[in-house]
């Protein structure tokens, strides 16, 4: 590569390299302010936190057990209700705040549409939780 005057009389044209040097400076640098900037990064204030002893107040849902016999009878925490009773004790329980957990104990002999008849007003009350109890030892 020759350096010389202002005219280009070996005909190669343009020069297609690039000049690595700039880059390479540019570079160190940047290493350079990277190596003194990143002490500074990590330095904190020193503050002793305080300690709490305290937990959150976790307040466990009521649990209501409602039982149905195979004649129809649905009783209430072991109190006999009827209809009009349950639907009223549900009205009243879809208010609090949280909201109990209805667990559904229904006799192996029942017809569904008492087990349905339940259900749907608890829905209607505005109860999410329902569960069924089961005895996994019976077949």
């Amino acid at each position: 590569m020759a350096f010389g005057g202002l005219t280009n009389d070996s005909g190669d044209g343009d020069n297609a390299e690039i000049n690595m040097i700039p880059l390479i400076d540019v570079m160190l640098v940047l290493l350079v302010i990277f190596i003194i900037t990143a002490p500074m990064m990590t330095h904190a204030v020193k503050v002793e936190l305080p300690q709490a002893s305290s937990r959150p107040n976790e307040v466990k849902p009521e649990t209501i057990s409602l039982s149905i016999q195979a004649d129809g009878s649905v009783y209430w925490n072991a109190q006999a209700v009827d209809a009009a009773a349950w639907q009223s004790r549900m009205d009243a329980a879809a208010q609090q705040i949280p909201q109990p957990e209805i667990h559904i104990r229904a006799d192996g002999e029942l017809a569904y549409r008492h087990v349905a008849r339940i259900m749907a007003d608890a829905a209607k009350a505005g109860l999410g939780k329902l569960g069924f109890v089961t005895d996994p030892h019976t077949r």
